[in-house]
């Protein structure tokens, strides 16, 4: 797997066992747990059908209470008076998208019911997992290998923005 300093890389197959259960490569383990000694809890979250992202708990969760911070403070000034089908919207996604699931030892997880069926990859199958720099993806491998087919053409373009 390619290595950059403070980077989850790399791509590689995992076949999810009987239990939903997946070992993460200790690269991108460790890069998950990074400050914690043993065992690691991690933040799991349905990024789009046939993907989750397992993130730094650490991390995740400082980007969200900052983001959920300041929709608070804009329902209290009645800035979003007009915008309750959102707000609720919202609510609802910040209920089921995400859920904390412990990262043990050797790197492994258990993909939680609700997780699985947005997966769409049966016990037994494979699944291919990414590292997207600050997070590490969980693909279905017929989703992955659409979406990178149609990304990969985008690359340089991309590079070029985001490095300039």
């Amino acid at each position: 797997m390619p290595s950059i300093e403070g980077l989850l890389l790399g791509e590689v197959t995992r076949t999810l066992d009987d239990r939903y259960r997946l070992s993460l490569p200790s690269e991108l383990a460790s890069g998950l747990a990074e400050g914690e000694t043993k065992d690691a809890t991690c933040l799991l979250a349905k990024e789009r059908p046939g993907c989750l992202s397992l993130w730094n708990l650490a991390r995740w969760q400082k980007h969200l209470d900052e983001g959920v911070a300041l929709v608070k403070s804009k329902i209290e000034a009645g800035r979003l008076d007009g915008r309750v089908a959102d707000v609720q919207q919202l609510g609802r996604l910040l209920s089921t998208r995400h859920r904390e699931v412990p990262l043990a030892g050797r790197g492994r997880l258990v993909i939680p019911e609700g997780f699985r069926e947005f997966l769409g990859v049966e016990a037994g199958g494979n699944v291919m997992l990414v590292g997207a720099a600050v997070c590490v993806e969980i693909w279905n491998p017929e989703q992955w290998a659409t979406t990178i087919g149609d990304q990969m053409p985008t690359f340089r373009e991309l590079f070029d923005q985001l490095s300039s």
